[in-house]
């Protein structure tokens, strides 16, 4: 018997895990500071760590926790009966949302587009989605409204200083009384969904001239408005001259409610801490942006940024998953050695990071890519390779969830841990902003209305050719593919996988240790069809894989 056991002790605690202890989540992960050198956010270093210092912090996964144990609540209705549409969120979500919006997540490369602004915000929205993912719906829907909003040069005047503004004031107040506001988005009706043109909310001139704008009023229903306590919302409904996009605010310019009523608050499996709302529209205000009968067009406008925001926030949860799974396996013992140490365990995890690197490294090219939209190459790159990326990297992270949450054992799937929000959460981003579906047919549109997308994709491949045999012979059989446009609608997917694979591999080929490379292509591009994680070829360097991405603290 152990001496320092009590008799009454039926057992000492030993060989289990631990919580991960304070980080820097920018310097203890060599792949997210190779990627920021890389793409050309090496000036912003010294911001980032200090952010990787305080989103590493135990204190500050709290806020997370807390936010997703505690989901916001609806009043639709004040003690008196008054109509408040109020929506409650825990001091942690206020907390989460104060710090990104402080830091410049809802719009740094819009106040400050220096070169490398897009990748240096990339880097900090990565860290902070690791810690909490609900909040930056909200933050990546504000970043993505100040394209859309500067096709209307009155409603950018009046609105962006205060959108761009790093204020965060979550008061439920007229927005004329605030220094900072939040944009959210109201597009999705019932009987549509993606298809938006199917849309029957209707918007009649107002025949007032009160804003900044021609004003409509706006009369129907919204069957998913996300981060319903946001300011105003992009909103697309039917004009006389075809469906038009508007900013509708919760306040009218006198000061009374904007008639936009929540009628209740989404279940949702994931996404706890974040509110989403069905809404009736009862005449509520708004002005047009964009012309009209081109809603779909404005619109798109924020896609771009929105669907990028989705692979961010997929590749920050695979890393956070592979993070725990290593902490996990640096700790824990069975059989005698430390589960990082033993063949299979290692080749599982070896195989989680080139998941997640490969994730990290599209995803911060095509930020480079956001970064340099006056280049014809650059611009095209990202109109291929943005659904392409979104729809790839979303849908991996379930599965790269799933086996993560294996490495830990049982204890993976207790609700006192983190695995399971992470395995709830990971399933949205691949359904928000477009389902897989959809990112396969916009593929195909941005293939036929802008031909030298692909050029670009191939130009993107060539300098990786010659870097393995294996890639040379993928990019060889997608060039043939191209050749035979039949059936491109059904083969869409397939097409996409196999183009977002040769993406990540030149990318590794370029710019990742040869071992984490070379084992990439040979466990991805060796035509073997399905396959789980952990089936890693013999040869590949586990070891030193597993040492690059271990978490340093």
């Amino acid at each position: 018997m152990n001496p320092g056991l009590d008799r009454s002790d039926t057992h000492e605690v030993f060989n289990v895990g631990s919580e991960l202890p304070d980080g820097d989540l920018y310097l203890d992960d060599a792949a997210l500071v190779a990627a920021v050198r890389r793409e050309g956010g090496g000036w912003a270093e010294a911001q980032l760590s200090r952010f990787g210092r305080l989103t590493g912090s135990a204190g500050y996964r709290e806020l997370g926790v807390l936010a997703n144990q505690h989901p916001p609540e609806l009043d639709t209705h004040d003690r008196f009966g008054r109509r408040v549409d109020r929506v409650r969120f825990h001091p942690a979500y206020h907390e989460l949302m104060r710090t990104a919006i402080e830091h410049g997540l809802h719009a740094s490369p819009h106040t400050d587009p220096r070169p490398g602004a897009h990748v240096a915000r990339a880097a900090r929205f990565y860290m902070q989605s690791q810690v909490e993912a609900g909040h930056g719906c909200p933050v990546t829907m504000t970043f993505a409204s100040v394209p859309a909003l500067r096709s209307t040069p009155a409603l950018a005047q009046a609105w962006l200083p205060r959108i761009t503004a790093p204020v965060y004031d979550p008061r439920n107040v007229p927005d004329a009384d605030k220094a900072g506001l939040t944009i959210g988005m109201a597009m999705t009706e019932k009987q549509g969904g993606s298809d938006v043109r199917a849309n029957t909310t209707r918007a009649t001139p107002a025949g007032i001239a009160t804003g900044p704008g021609a004003a409509y009023e706006l009369v129907g229903h919204k069957y998913f408005v996300s981060a319903p306590m946001c300011d105003a919302f992009l909103v697309l409904a039917q004009a006389p001259g075809g469906l038009s996009c508007f900013l509708l605010p919760r306040w009218r310019p006198d000061g009374t409610k904007n008639p936009l009523q929540l009628v209740r608050l989404k279940r949702k499996m994931g996404n706890v801490s974040n509110a989403s709302s069905e809404t009736e529209l009862r005449g509520a205000l708004a002005w047009m942006v964009g012309d009209e009968g081109r809603g779909v067009r404005t619109i798109l406008e924020m896609v771009a940024c929105t669907r990028f925001d989705c692979m961010v926030g997929s590749s920050a949860a695979q890393r956070a998953a592979t993070a725990l799974a290593l902490h996990h396996g640096r700790e824990r013992s069975a059989f005698g050695r430390r589960l990082a140490e033993q063949p299979l365990m290692r080749n599982v995890l070896a195989d989680l990071v080139l998941e997640t690197e490969a994730s990290l490294a599209l995803t911060m090219r095509l930020a480079r890519a956001l970064d340099s939209r006056g280049d014809a190459h650059e611009d095209a790159l990202l109109r291929l390779a943005t659904p392409l990326g979104k729809y790839w990297i979303c849908k991996r992270t379930a599965a790269h969830a799933a086996e993560a949450m294996e490495c830990i054992g049982g204890s993976g799937v207790m609700e006192d841990g983190p695995f399971p929000r992470l395995y709830r959460e990971a399933p949205v981003n691949a359904i928000w902003e477009g389902s897989g579906n959809v990112q396969c047919l916009d593929m195909l549109r941005a293939l036929q209305k802008t031909p030298a997308a692909v050029d670009a994709f191939f130009a993107e491949l060539a300098p990786a050719r010659g870097g393995h045999a294996l890639l040379d012979r993928w990019v060889d059989t997608l060039k043939h593919e191209f050749t035979d446009l039949s059936e491109l609608e059904y083969r869409a997917r397939s097409l996409v996988d196999r183009m977002a694979l040769a993406l990540q591999a030149a990318l590794l080929l370029q710019h990742a240790p040869h071992a984490l490379a070379d084992a990439f292509c040979a466990s991805r591009l060796d035509g073997g069809g399905a396959r789980q994680y952990g089936t890693l070829p013999r040869g590949a360097d586990c070891a030193a894989i597993v040492a690059r991405a271990m978490p340093r603290s």
